[in-house]
């Protein structure tokens, strides 16, 4: 750790585990309640449920991308964070409105708009915040020693997010124009400006770990950035094709939905190539499982597991069904998740001075999340396809086709108990590091110079 102010990400990054540990628990009062077993029912009704499972996932990625700019911009600019105090002040109001949110869930306190239930008041404290984190992340960039493309990449990616919230909060009488801005924001978040910010960090890890040449990484950056603007934008067309959009959406969604896999096909052989040509044995091995597992998983769950379902001749069956369920667990795993433990593993360490990487800890939490998550989609891919052939092709109705399928939960659950298994081995490893440490500013840069050598 180079900065002192470096170590604020610990706030942040302690929160992703929290928020993650919450989203699990959500997660499986709805896995059981498909399996018949909604025992909770009067108490957090599965709306309820799957409302918090979701803006929680929202929210404690948020946190952790949040969390990564805060370690990596003050490197990238050469110099300690613009305000170490707006930061903190920024990390507790974000985690005020996120524990509000949730609670007013359980009132019925939201909007109802999917996947943007927080409630109108609290959108205008997410305004504030964010325009505070990206005050302080800007300021910190711009009066910095030096500007570098991982670090402009980041900055570019984390105000556009924070510019793509405003449209969710137009209000609109017709469903058709509702629906059609809200896709601006969960689209062109987690297939747009969210994978800057996934190529940004990736960048700054494999120029860290692998050795190789920060010319030659951030050149890959830039292809990533030119793939995920030319497929990312106007394949959110897909989502316009049964909403009352204009007919031209089902050829420009179709077209440009094929095409977002190259972005991520792009990040999978970006993060493989460097970690291969890099000269360079990095101790901590475990972040780079992260890094390089997140461009391959991001491929096949975003990427493959996307395309397999969106273009129109497929999602004519395929829309709202459990199948998109498949696609959207992998994806956000994959694309997201898995490139916030990459930065979580890597920083854990140089803020601590503490090496645990190199324990079976760690590996194992690698591994059996990543098969737990593998398991899941399976068991979502098989529930979804028989809902889909027994709802859109038989013509079942839609709840006998839910009772229908309730036995491939039992499948889902225990593969989420695996996942889980994994989740806690990551959150004890993270545990064990304990709290920064001034002595690892001056120590931080240890790992590399015994790795050059």
């Amino acid at each position: 750790m180079k900065f002192r102010t470096q170590r604020i990400s610990w706030l942040f990054f302690a929160t992703c585990m929290l928020l993650l540990c919450l989203q699990i628990v959500y997660g499986f009062i709805m896995g059981f309640a498909h399996m018949g077993y909604d025992v909770l029912h009067d108490y957090i009704p599965f709306n309820t449920a799957r409302a918090t499972h979701t803006n929680v996932l929202v929210v404690w990625l948020l946190c952790g991308f949040m969390g990564a700019a805060y370690y990596i911009v003050p490197e990238e600019s050469g110099r300690e964070l613009w305000s170490p105090k707006l930061a903190v002040v920024q990390w507790a109001s974000l985690l005020l409105v996120a524990v509000t949110a949730v609670i007013g869930f359980h009132f019925n306190w939201w909007e109802g708009r999917k996947f943007l239930e927080i409630p109108r008041p609290l959108d205008y404290l997410v305004v504030i915040n964010v325009l505070s984190f990206v005050l302080n992340i800007g300021m910190t960039t711009f009066t910095g020693k030096r500007y570098t493309t991982t670090g402009m990449v980041l900055l570019v990616g984390l105000v556009s997010a924070a510019l793509l919230y405003l449209p969710g909060m137009i209000w609109f009488d017709s469903q058709v124009m509702d629906s059609y801005f809200r896709w601006w924001v969960v689209h062109l978040w987690v297939e747009g400006v969210w994978e800057l910010i996934m190529g940004a960090i990736m960048s700054y890890l494999l120029i860290k770990l692998t050795g190789v040449d920060r010319e030659v990484i951030e050149k890959w950056l830039y292809i990533i950035v030119g793939l995920t603007f030319v497929s990312g934008i106007l394949g959110t067309g897909h989502h316009y094709y049964w909403i009352g959009a204009p007919e031209y959406w089902l050829i420009v969604g179709g077209v440009f939905s094929a095409l977002e896999p190259l972005a991520f096909l792009g990040m999978a052989l970006y993060g493989v190539t460097m970690a291969r040509r890099g000269g360079r044995k990095h101790p901590n091995k475990i972040a780079m499982y992260w890094t390089v597992g997140c461009g391959i998983m991001s491929f096949v769950g975003a990427g493959f597991l996307g395309f397999a379902h969106t273009l129109p001749s497929v999602n004519i069956y395929t829309h709202g069904t459990l199948v998109t369920a498949m696609h959207g667990h992998l994806a956000f795993w994959g694309a997201y998740a898995m490139i916030v433990l990459a930065i979580i593993s890597y920083a854990m360490p140089q803020m601590t001075g503490r090496k645990f990487f190199d324990t079976w800890v760690p590996e194992w939490a690698f591994w059996i999340s990543n098969i737990g998550m593998l398991s899941m989609t399976c068991a979502f891919a098989v529930a979804g396809v028989t809902q889909v052939y027994l709802e859109r092709r038989v013509g079942m109705d839609f709840l006998e086709v839910q009772a229908a399928v309730a036995v491939h939960f039992t499948a889902l659950v225990l593969a989420a108990s695996l996942f889980t298994l994994g989740i806690l081995l990551f959150i004890y490893d993270f545990i064990r590091y304990g709290f920064p440490s001034d002595e690892a500013v001056e120590g931080a840069a240890e790992p590399e110079a015994a790795a050059a050598k």
